[in-house]
């Protein structure tokens, strides 16, 4: 192995990962990512509606106009750019 790499931290992060996709699979309910995805389509129409009023669209002005974290609307926006959704008037 390459110089600096601890085998065992690798193998623990690996477990970490492997347990926490378990969790997430066991609690994933058909129900709820109805309601996510209904959620976050609702989110990407508002997002939508406030670039249209001003042809621009931060991270910071959507997370305060939609009442985001900065993370969220980093995805939020990176979303609709990757999709092509972000087109001005």
């Amino acid at each position: 192995m390459g110089e600096g790499v601890d085998p065992t931290r690798m193998c623990q992060s690996l477990m970490d990962k492997v347990a926490q996709s378990k969790q997430l699979s066991a609690i994933t309910d058909p129900e709820l990512l109805v309601l996510f995805e209904d959620w976050l389509e609702e989110m990407e129409a508002e997002a939508l509606n406030l670039f249209k009023a001003s042809g621009t669209l931060t991270e910071k002005a959507l997370a305060e106009g939609l009442g985001l974290s900065t993370r969220g609307a980093s995805f939020l926006l990176s979303k609709l750019e990757r999709e092509g959704r972000l087109i001005g008037p």
